[in-house]
């Protein structure tokens, strides 16, 4: 059996594309971020610690989702910023379920992702739990301040140290160029994804 894991470095579009890619093979799909949204809301923090640690257990919380799925044999979609600290954890399941990981992993120019990077937080489509590190939700009345972002330097830094760019699980690899998301064809995306699973499955 197989699944996806959408990867990449962090405004690289992966949510994006991992939403189109879901809905053109019928995959469900588990997004670390999006588990982190709903702990936002359901418990909030108040401190930068508080917040890693929901971090933290969003990773747990997509990874005994994605086990559950490799129990009953389903295949499935994953979307995160896997970085060198997250192959063991993924390498662990997919050995033990006996799956084959397909990596999309979507690079690009980084200094323009960096751009997008930056400038979602200031757009107001961003959830407000991933911009604010102090509180969330923030006190009433309180102003709706950004705080201040990485800069490209340490932005380049990250993708190095972190190995966001070269992750990758144990099967088939695609890497999309990113920089202009606009110019992603998830449709071909989807018929490329595929093919590949056809040489997968038995």
């Amino acid at each position: 059996m197989y699944c996806i894991l959408v990867s990449g470095m962090p405004a690289s579009g992966k949510s994006t594309v991992a939403g189109k890619i879901s809905a053109g093979l019928n995959l469900p799909m588990l997004s670390k971020d999006s588990i982190k949204e709903i702990l936002f809301d359901d418990l909030g923090f108040s401190s930068r610690e508080e917040k890693v640690r929901l971090g933290v257990a969003a990773m747990h919380m997509m990874y005994y989702a994605a086990e559950q799925l490799m129990r009953a044999g389903k295949p499935f979609l994953l979307e995160n910023n896997f970085e060198d600290a997250s192959v063991a954890g993924i390498s662990a399941l997919l050995e033990r379920y006996r799956y084959v990981g397909v990596t999309l992993r979507l690079t690009g120019d980084p200094e323009a992702v960096y751009r997008r990077f930056a400038a979602r937080d200031l757009s107001g489509d961003r959830h407000r739990g991933h911009i604010v590190n102090d509180r969330y939700p923030e006190l009433e009345g309180a102003p709706r301040e950004n705080p201040t972002r990485k800069t490209c330097e340490q932005f380049l830094s990250d993708i190095e140290n972190r190995g966001y760019a070269r992750f990758c699980a144990n099967g088939p690899l695609i890497e999309v160029d990113a920089t202009d998301l606009q110019r992603v064809d998830c449709e071909m995306l989807v018929r490329r994804l595929r093919e590949v699973i056809s040489g997968i499955e038995p």
